[in-house]
């Protein structure tokens, strides 16, 4: 079974309804139902999606949004020290930000593209990470 994995902007693009990205992440989503991939997200871009969704909408709509991908088939990533530690060797090395490093270490450490519409993790070589790309 192969897997992706969501990070903020993907997800929030999901939440928001945001055009082709939601219907793409959809699809995602309906393969990952079906059993035929598997879906990862950081919590450390859960945590991202929550701070942007309390400030674009407020916090009981934030809250919405993490019940809702709570019941989606989205395995979370714990925050274990490999992880944080291939994140902030990405961080040392690339220009993104340290949630965005998370995404980009989960997707190295499951093997699995990163689903994405961020500038940031769009613009880094191949060699370090696969990028399906989304766009609004």
């Amino acid at each position: 079974m192969n897997g992706a994995v969501l990070d903020a902007w993907a997800a929030l693009a999901l939440l928001r309804g945001e055009g082709a990205a939601a219907a793409s992440v959809r699809r995602y989503v309906r393969r990952a139902q079906s059993g035929n991939l598997r879906l990862f997200l950081s919590l450390i871009n859960l945590g991202e999606v929550y701070y942007r969704m309390a400030q674009i909408a407020g916090e009981d709509r934030a809250t919405e949004a993490l019940d809702l991908l709570r019941e989606l088939p989205i395995e979370f990533v714990q925050v274990k020290e490999t992880v944080v530690l291939e994140a902030a060797r990405l961080k040392a090395a690339h220009r993104l930000s340290y949630a965005d490093a998370f995404a980009v270490a989960t997707g190295r450490l499951e093997r699995a593209p990163v689903l994405t519409g961020d500038p940031e993790i769009l613009a880094l070589p191949r060699s370090v990470v696969q990028v399906r790309a989304l766009s609004r």
